[in-house]
């Protein structure tokens, strides 16, 4: 599929690894929708950084987890530019969830933007990108959907659904549209980690050191670029899951 003159739709797309899709895509020659939640400053500041690459960029808040808001983002997105051809689910929330609960609005919480706001969207793009004969979309899971991570129950419960939902969708949506996912590993420390913890995790990888959010941009590109590949994921870890 060529990216060039297509309009991606990336979800948590403001900051971060999102960031970096966005921007890979923009370079590809795609207009990005930058969605974001709370981000707005950051939103409004890659979605410039996109313009000044000459494509069109643009970025709305919205709740993916909440239907009607993920109805009317893309409706926004067809608006300003007749359709999504590319979608990027990488909006994600790292919060705590550990047994036993009692309170389980987190749990809720982190499945609803771990597998409603996919589901929502792709429901809402699979129509236009049919009738268009052609439409890619990727799915950001991570090492959880293997490997559980402890006190993280909704997240690595929510990040192996959205791995399902990514094969279930390359079988509800063929041959048309291909669904694929890309699993990072340690390619951005999270604010305020140790350095110690930095390097100790680096050091656990086959390739002795951390990647970066381009590695992870660059498998997405990849991917949607790939017209013989869907129901796949690309694991982006330096090799830390079989070292």
């Amino acid at each position: 599929m060529k990216i060039s003159g297509c309009t991606a739709l990336v979800t948590g797309g403001a900051h971060r690894v999102g960031k970096a899709i966005t921007m890979a895509l923009a370079r590809a020659g795609a207009n990005v929708v930058v969605n974001y939640y709370r981000s707005g400053a950051a939103a409004s500041e890659t979605a410039a950084e996109a313009r000044a690459l000459n494509v069109g960029a643009l970025a709305v808040q919205a709740d993916v987890s909440d239907l009607n808001a993920s109805r009317a983002l893309v409706a926004t997105a067809v608006e300003r530019f007749g359709g999504v051809d590319i979608l990027v689910n990488s909006a994600s929330i790292w919060q705590k969830t550990p047994l036993p609960m009692g309170d389980f609005s987190g749990w809720h919480r982190v499945l609803d933007v771990l597998l409603d706001g996919p589901m929502y969207l792709a429901d809402a793009v699979a129509p236009m990108m049919q009738a268009r004969g052609e439409g890619a979309i990727v799915n950001i899971v991570d090492l959880s959907a293997w490997k559980p991570f402890a006190g993280y129950v909704a997240h690595s419960v929510g990040k192996a659904g959205l791995l399902a939902l990514t094969r279930q969708l390359a079988v509800e949506l063929a041959p048309t549209v291909s669904v694929n996912a890309v699993a990072p590993g340690p390619v951005l420390p999270p604010p305020g980690h140790r350095q110690e913890e930095i390097e100790r995790v680096g050091s656990r990888t086959l390739k002795g050191r951390w990647g970066t959010p381009q590695d992870v941009a660059e498998a997405v590109r990849f991917l949607i670029e790939a017209e013989y590949i869907t129901g796949q994921v690309i694991v982006v870890d330096g090799g830390e899951q079989i070292a």
